[in-house]
């Protein structure tokens, strides 16, 4: 009989919004990626609203369970035997009931005992069978603690009551099946001690042995779970316990990935603070690095100063008649080897930005090797066979991430960005000199500046006049020339600094370009997978609401039928 035969018109709107909320169960769980066996099974028990109410019948093989079938039916519907003779899911039809056969739950071929748990869900009502002979096997616990939490209405059947000696070991086989059951289930299903054969022995022509089968309680309780209300009930409720087992099983998965995520957002935040440790570190540590550049310059000053006290006075004023002799000195003594020391500083400097931002890219690869030994620590063994794919897909973008990370530092070539480094320095400054960048050198420039110094000394030494004048002229050019040195060297200061500076933030802003676009793919993968997880797992949370409440309207519905 179809559900929607036995609805009355009042009960349509319930049916419809159930249906609504399973679509909306479904999307959720599509959108999570949820396994291939969720969602068909969700699928499943959605069309079973429009199906014929069904029963299915579970147990270890030679439980009796096709015994069980064959007395129901009273005839011989389904093979019987002491080997595992169900080697499928077999449906038969009574009526407006079927009723289905499934391999033994310890089946030697296990996809057997698969398609039994892939089927137990879209059944309206579970007729669990053991045997009376060696009742609730480890087996069968561990099956019903599998088939437990989608929610079903579990009937329990002793079978092969025949097989014991009298009363008193019914009676102890029932309170042990009854004490194991209340412990898996949480309650105390219905238990029916029945003995199969002697029922269909009974209804074949042998009716003194109905009453010892037992078989009269049980069949007059599924008679009664099948009439309209209990019908519709369990209908209507079972596709409810289907949804509601998997909202919470990827309500709690949602939980545990995004607990898993805040490992990658740490990472993350991680790297931005080393990031920002980075730059504060080199901004801080180049004016120290500066500072041994700026000392050759200023010594180079002192220099200066010492020459023109010693040169430019009367004394000397025959020497300061002789232009290349002054100019001579004055490199010799002042400049010396101030454009060296100026290159090997700055040389150094460079070689300090190069390698700080090796090691910035080594650390962060390193942050990167870190996460993804811990994922793949968490992968081996540690994941549900039921997992969805979030696992794996975060751990193939770290792995991404953390390769082309360490190709980055696997082929980082030293030499070659220590000497673009120096070239956009000298160019720099060069430039800003207004001369020939492609053939001077830094020290080249600072030789330059300093000795047009010496230019100047030299070019306001006339020898027509000098003798006359030398005693205001010559002091005066002393301080002119001190000054002048002076403005020149800190003008070279300026110029290098600037220069070196504005190099250093380009090497900086690369680096963090580079970094920062290598992990975008990590750190977009993780943004967009949080917020897909919290908006699920608030999502999840409301329709697990949603389906106490239909639950509690199915109760309510039902209730009122047989009022």
């Amino acid at each position: 009989m179809f559900l929607k035969d036995i609805l009355r018109p009042e009960e349509q709107d319930l049916v419809r919004d159930e249906r609504e909320v399973l679509g909306d169960v479904r999307l959720v769980l599509t959108r999570l990626g949820a396994t291939d066996q969720a969602l068909s099974t969700l699928e499943r028990s959605i069309r079973q609203l429009d199906e014929l109410f069904l029963l299915v019948v579970v147990g270890e093989f030679n439980a009796g369970k096709s015994a069980l079938i064959n007395a129901l039916a009273g005839r011989k519907v389904v093979e019987e035997g002491v080997t595992p003779t169900t080697a499928r899911v077999t449906p038969i039809s009574l009526g407006d009931l079927n009723v289905v056969d499934t391999p033994g739950t310890n089946a030697v071929i296990r996809e057997h005992e698969e398609v039994t748990r892939t089927f137990v869900p879209g059944a309206d009502l579970v007729v669990f069978v053991t045997s009376a002979d060696r009742p609730f096997t480890e087996s069968e616990r561990m099956f019903l603690e599998q088939i437990r939490d989608w929610g079903k209405k579990i009937v329990v059947v002793i079978n092969k009551i025949d097989l014991l000696a009298g009363e008193a070991d019914r009676t102890e086989v029932r309170t042990y099946v009854a004490d194991n059951a209340r412990r898996l289930l949480g309650v105390t299903p219905e238990i029916f001690p029945v003995s199969s054969k002697a029922a269909l022995r009974a209804k074949s022509g042998e009716p003194q042995v109905w009453e010892a089968s037992g078989f009269a309680a049980l069949e007059e309780y599924i008679r009664g779970s099948l009439d309209s209300a209990a019908r519709m009930r369990l209908k209507l409720l079972n596709p409810l316990g289907v949804a509601s087992a998997l909202v919470d099983q990827y309500t709690q998965a949602s939980h545990e990935r995004l607990e898993g995520l805040r490992e990658d957002f740490t990472l993350i935040e991680d790297i931005e603070r080393d990031l920002a440790g980075y730059q504060r570190d080199m901004a801080r540590d180049f004016e120290g690095r500066m500072a041994a550049v700026d000392n050759v310059l200023l010594e180079m000053e002192r220099r200066g100063n010492d020459y023109f006290d010693d040169t430019l006075r009367i004394g000397r004023v025959m020497d300061l008649m002789n232009r290349s002799r002054v100019q001579e000195g004055f490199e010799r003594l002042v400049v010396a080897d101030a454009p060296q020391q100026i290159e090997k500083r700055v040389n150094e400097l460079i070689d300090w930005i190069v390698d700080t931002d090796y090691r910035e890219w080594q650390r962060i690869t390193g942050h990167i090797a870190s996460r993804r030994s811990r994922v793949e620590t968490r992968m081996i063994g540690g994941e549900p066979a039921d997992s969805w794919r979030f696992p794996d897909a975060r751990r193939r973008m770290v792995e991404s991430v953390g390769g082309a990370a360490q190709r980055v530092v696997d082929t980082y070539d030293r030499r070659r960005e220590a000497s673009q480094l120096a070239d956009g320095a000298r160019n720099a400054v060069a430039a800003a000199a207004a001369t020939g960048a492609g053939a001077v050198g830094l020290g080249t420039l600072v030789a330059i500046a300093a000795s047009t110094a010496a230019a100047d000394v030299t070019g306001i030494l006339l020898a027509g006049v000098i003798a006359a004048l030398g005693f205001f002229i010559i002091p005066a050019r002393r301080s002119k020339a001190k000054n002048e040195m002076r403005e020149k060297i800190a003008e070279v200061r300026s110029r290098l600094s600037t220069a070196l500076r504005t190099e250093l933030q380009k090497e900086i802003d690369h680096s963090l370009v580079r970094i920062r676009e290598t992990i975008a793919p990590y750190t977009r993968f993780v943004e967009g997978e949080g917020a897909t997880l919290r908006e699920s797992e608030a999502r999840l949370r409301e329709l697990g609401s949603q389906l106490t409440g239909l639950r509690q309207r199915i109760d309510a519905q039902t209730s009122s039928m047989t009022a």
